[in-house]
């Protein structure tokens, strides 16, 4: 559901969602950021990427649609994408966080081993508004 996430636009956008990913694979290939499919099947049902990428760290972020909620997929594509990014990009760090009202995210990061380390209000695009977020950091 993109209310969650700050840089969203709520309700999607298709031109908006089409550029992005059309920018994928050059994001990859220079190492800015890498985005992976969280699939049910044949249906892709979420997404989980790390980008930003500066001075050997990046954010971690992720999205579900909502029907498959507390399935576990969350946890198990997260863990997927710190190993690749401790293993294969040789990331110092990752960054994460999510809004104080989604407490179902902060339990994610936590398990994957992320330690809180502040609260912020930032601007969320998708709400409209600024929303207090919860700030995670996980080092390799």
């Amino acid at each position: 559901m993109t209310r969650n996430l700050r840089m969203a636009r709520f309700p999607p956008d298709r031109d908006d969602l089409s550029d992005w990913f059309a920018d994928h694979e050059r994001e990859w290939r220079e190492g800015a950021a890498w985005r992976f499919a969280i699939l049910d099947g044949a249906q892709m049902v979420g997404l989980v990427d790390i980008d930003e990428a500066a001075n050997g760290e990046c954010d971690l972020g992720y999205w579900l649609e909502q029907p498959v909620w507390g399935r576990g997929y969350a946890f198990e594509a997260a863990s997927a994408v710190v190993r690749f990014a401790f293993e294969t990009v040789v990331l110092i760090a990752l960054n994460s966080g999510h809004a104080a009202d989604n407490p179902a995210s902060g339990r994610v990061l936590t398990k994957l081993g992320f330690r809180q380390i502040s609260e912020a209000v930032v601007h969320s695009r998708s709400r409209g508004c600024d929303i207090r977020q919860i700030r995670y950091r996980l080092v390799r």
